[in-house]
């Protein structure tokens, strides 16, 4: 394999933890408030249509949005899908329960009338009812749930209980700042943004798993040496594998972020943030927390050593 970095590298990963784990309780606080306070939910959980248009002709995009607007329509946001040559525009509205099913014709009569010499043809129409959204918002969060849950238990067998508390974290850490940084850039947060999270988790998942073996090997072989120097041992070893792996991926991840197009653009931006911050968490959040896990165990065990001690005394 390729090595960037040459082995026997001692870089003290965990002699820097305190600055960046601080940094991160930071980070997180900010997103949960971005997310309770300013994501941009799309149709799918908010409540809404979503009418896909063919124009005859090229068509403003402010143009339509004004003219959407001036019809009365609330929450209107419009974007190009395909190719420009297409003229295919995707508009998304907001509604009432009890107005849904008339969007459509409130829709095709503004453009009929806005844009009468430039004919306008619905292509498909979405609609989601708010309730329903909610529902869906629900069931995402609790697919997320499980899904750390699992992951959290498996990683508990696997390795040890001492491992399970880190894994668990690191992945409730790279949920809520990647939904964070979604929140307070105004992007969407859609079944797309739910999907690129549940990825997030199992390859976050992965690189913790590939540090987390390390670690094991290192103590297996000499148990005379700290968690400590196995945990900056182990992320060494591991560092090149990590920075071509993440680095490949993103290459990906940022490419389809530009030029695989409107329909997939929310899914690979989260999916890009996804990666940066794994890599990061199974370092600094992971590992970290397995080493505190480590230490409080053993304070628990002298704890009641000195118990019976002075018990039998």
């Amino acid at each position: 394999m390729i090595e960037l970095i040459k082995h026997g590298t001692k870089i003290d990963f965990v002699g820097k933890a305190k600055y960046v784990v601080t940094a991160s309780v930071v980070l997180t606080i900010v997103s949960l408030y971005g997310i309770f306070n300013h994501m941009n939910y799309g149709v799918d959980f908010r409540g809404g249509a979503e009418i896909q248009t063919k124009f005859e002709k090229p068509i403003h995009l402010d143009q339509l949005r004004e003219a959407l607007t001036k019809g009365g329509l609330k929450g209107v946001a419009v974007q190009t899908i395909g190719e420009e040559k297409d003229n295919e525009v995707l508009i998304k509205v907001q509604a009432e329960e009890g107005s849904l099913n008339l969007i459509t014709q409130q829709i095709t009569a503004d453009l009929q009338k806005e844009f009468a010499s430039n004919k306008a043809d619905i292509q498909k129409v979405d609609i989601v009812g708010p309730k329903a959204g909610k529902v869906l918002r629900i069931s995402g969060v609790k697919a997320m749930f499980w899904a750390i849950l699992s992951i959290m238990i498996y990683i508990a067998i696997r390795f040890d209980f001492r491992y399970a508390p880190g894994a668990m974290i690191s992945l409730f850490h790279d949920i809520v700042v990647v939904a964070g940084i979604i929140a307070w850039t105004g992007h969407e947060f859609s079944l797309q943004t739910v999907a690129a999270l549940l990825a997030i988790i199992g390859y976050s998942i992965n690189d913790t798993v590939i540090v987390y073996d390390r670690i094991r090997e290192h103590e297996d072989k000499d148990k005379t040496i700290s968690l400590r120097q196995h945990i900056n041992d182990a992320v060494n070893d591991t560092l090149s594998r990590t920075i071509i792996t993440s680095f490949a991926t993103l290459l990906v991840t940022v490419t389809m972020y530009f030029m695989g197009g409107v329909a997939i653009k929310d899914f690979f931006f989260a999916m890009t943030l996804g990666i940066i911050f794994g890599t990061y968490s199974s370092v600094y959040i992971a590992a970290v927390t397995t080493l505190f896990a480590d230490n409080q165990l053993k304070k628990m065990n002298a704890n009641k050593i000195s118990i019976k001690a002075n018990a039998n005394a």
